[in-house]
């Protein structure tokens, strides 16, 4: 093993690079709420043994680093290059222009909607993130051909005349739980087939049974045994009655939605996820020649097509999260920004909420967005005094306020006067991330494993933190940090990439002090 010259500045000699990786891997345990011996089981060793890795006590062969990487599904302990850490430097003021990128979550969904299609699918503008990588990786091994054409992020995506479903990468598969997402288009594809289990963020439990709920009426039975999902098709089971979804998730309406589109007949689904990236699945089935009528509303009515091949040009709309995020960085750092190409139709209990705080902006006009749909503007942020908002913020189904835009609030609330409550009801565990906030400076208070709250204003001060195993909370600590005084740390930084492109590119792009480096 090598040592960095990271490492050699940062410690004073490179003999303490033990105890560095042992701290490393000892905050990825408690991030993942494993214990010691918890970690010793997966790794069939024991506790004791654990307990002096993490003292720096232990040396680690390049074997056993790479299986608590694989134990620990993080990029701590990578091998080779090594992982990624951001380093902070604040308090920052941002200023300048910036445009948001396309949606994350659209480009995953119709990255598994291309199945759909026989034909030649081209995708405008995706956003080439981490979870698009392993998507493609994925798509990949089945035998489909995908190329970037362009600087612009422009894919091109060519699927083979048959699928090789025993081929399917389980590495990449098992590190993003869009994989899900497959069920919908490959349950027409073959009547047997496997999936590894989903993975992606940390976030708690959540049950896959509403998806199997929503493809049973196709004739999908999914077994889930042995880390895989077995999946068998019955064809003589067509839906005979509308399909209520238990659950109005936006992945579960996207399965449905993908089911029905080469079911040739009519399906109705009722309950449906009408937010943004669903919406653009929408879109692109209608330019498949599926008939799709309710978009924006919980009622979808499908007419699907026995076989789609058709060459089909597709731009999806622009990420109201990312949206958020950056709105976030300029009101946590006081700063006056311009927000380009913000779906605005997706942001607008966000706004309104902030609004209430005290939080002052500018709307350009409205322009649509490449898709020819969506509603796009331009925000102007204006420096502004915040105080809390008189209600407890929780998010809830489009058009509520948008669950992956609700810990953007928790950094908000922090700069805030008073005291904020939030209500993340629908992860088991994400509120709990938010605390990390309080390492630098903030006054965050866990009431339960979905309630917290939060007192302001804060002075924030720089630290050395791991990166939250959870995307969004991972993302609100970077913008603390740029508020924060002094040099902050972020270590371990590829949960950010899954969701992000080049985030701490484009802040340092408006002024942000934010340098990327390794050391292991």
């Amino acid at each position: 093993m090598t040592v960095s010259p990271d490492v050699e500045s940062e410690s004073g000699h490179g003999t303490d690079y033990k105890g560095r990786i042992g701290n490393l891997i000892r905050d990825a345990r408690k991030h993942r709420g494993l214990t010691q011996t918890q970690l010793a089981e997966r790794l069939a060793t024991s506790q004791s043994a654990i307990n002096r890795i993490e003292k720096g006590h232990q040396n680690l062969s390049l074997e056993m680093l790479a299986r608590i990487g694989s134990a620990l599904d993080s990029e701590i302990v990578a091998l080779g290059a090594g992982p990624t850490h951001l380093r902070v430097k604040g308090p920052t003021t941002l200023s300048g222009t910036i445009d948001v990128k396309t949606s994350k979550n659209a480009g995953v969904a119709l990255l598994c909607a291309s199945l759909l299609n026989r034909g030649r699918t081209t995708l405008r503008k995706v956003a080439r993130i981490e979870e698009v990588n392993r998507l493609l990786e994925v798509l990949g091994s089945l035998g489909v051909q995908t190329r970037w054409i362009n600087e612009e992020n422009d894919l091109e995506i060519i699927p083979p005349k048959e699928l090789d479903l025993s081929r399917i990468d389980e590495v990449a598969a098992r590190r993003t739980r869009s994989v899900l997402m497959f069920l919908g288009p490959l349950l027409h594809r073959a009547e047997t087939f496997e999936l590894p289990y989903a993975g992606g963020c940390n976030l708690g439990n959540r049950t896959v049974e509403p998806h199997m709920s929503a493809l049973r009426p196709f004739g999908l039975e999914v077994k889930a045994t042995d880390g895989w999902y077995h999946g068998q098709v019955n064809r003589a089971i067509v839906p005979g009655r509308p399909i209520v979804l238990t659950e109005r998730g936006d992945t579960v309406t996207e399965n449905a939605l993908m089911a029905a589109a080469l079911h040739p007949g009519t399906t109705v689904i009722r309950n449906a996820s009408s937010n943004y990236m669903v919406q653009d699945l929408c879109f692109y089935l209608q330019a498949l020649g599926v008939g799709v009528e309710g978009i924006g509303t919980t009622t979808l009515t499908i007419t699907g097509q026995s076989v789609i091949d058709v060459d089909v040009d597709y731009a999806p709309s622009e990420d109201p999260i990312e949206a958020m995020s950056l709105l976030a960085a300029a009101i946590v750092t006081q700063s006056e920004i311009t927000v380009r190409r913000a779906p605005i139709e997706f942001l607008e209990i966000e706004l309104a909420v902030l609004e209430e705080m005290g939080f002052r902006y500018e709307l350009s006009e409205e322009y649509l967005a490449a898709n020819g749909h969506t509603r796009l503007v331009d925000i102007r942020t204006l420096p502004s005094e915040l105080v809390a908002p008189r209600d407890k913020i929780h998010p809830m189904p489009f058009p509520g306020l948008n669950i992956d835009n609700l810990p953007f609030f928790a950094v908000i609330a922090a700069v805030a006067e008073g005291q904020t409550y939030i209500h993340d009801w629908v992860y088991d565990n994400r509120a709990i991330y938010l605390t990390d906030l309080n390492k630098l400076g903030g006054r965050v208070t866990l009431l339960d494993p979905h309630r917290v709250m939060i007192e302001g204003p804060t002075s924030w001060t720089g630290a050395e933190l791991m990166c939250p195993p959870a995307l969004r909370p991972a993302v609100v600590v970077l913008l603390a940090m740029l508020a924060s005084k002094g040099t902050s740390v972020l270590r371990g930084t590829y949960v950010i990439h899954r969701g992000y492109e080049d985030l701490a590119e484009r802040l340092s792009s408006l002024g942000a002090e934010i340098e990327t480096f390794r050391d292991i």
